[in-house]
């Protein structure tokens, strides 16, 4: 498939810190690939974005969700419960992107079935190098379930 005139590949951002985001989205959009990025701040927003449940303009599908696990009002934790144990949404990989370094949340997340574990650096360079990791493998290695191919 041409990368050029390939639909977009569709990531939920779901991060409550606004300096995460903004950095994450730019180091994201640094790719031959052609992505559209949708940000919820809270599971509560993820989960009505996931599911269409203010379908005025209903989000399209993410082909990959970035999820930090200390969200407002619905922590990630329970979000990934809630893609993972739906029919239509637990083919969609999940990468947690957090600064939880519990060894409980990671065996819990892992048995969730998230698809990788990532503990987010507090130094700003290692954070960088650390999502662009995340960009290079998800987004130019991996073959990614396509939302426009389900």
């Amino acid at each position: 498939m041409d990368s050029v005139n390939a639909q977009p590949l569709e990531i939920l951002l779901v991060e409550d810190n606004p300096g995460d985001i903004r950095l994450i989205k730019e180091i994201l959009k640094e790719t031959k690939i052609r992505t559209n990025i949708q940000v919820a701040m809270d599971g509560e927003a993820a989960l009505k974005l996931l599911f269409n449940t203010e379908n005025l303009n209903a989000a399209p599908r993410p082909d990959l969700i970035l999820l930090d696990l200390n969200l407002p009002k619905i922590d990630g934790r329970e979000l990934l419960s809630e893609i993972k144990c739906s029919e239509d949404l637990k083919s969609i990989p999940v990468v947690i992107l957090t600064t939880s370094t519990a060894e409980e949340d990671i065996i819990e997340t892992y048995n969730n079935h998230a698809n990788s574990y990532i503990t987010k650096p507090v130094d700003l360079d290692h954070f960088i190098r650390v999502v662009e990791s995340i960009k290079d493998f998800w987004l130019s290695i991996v073959k990614l379930p396509r939302s426009d191919e389900t």
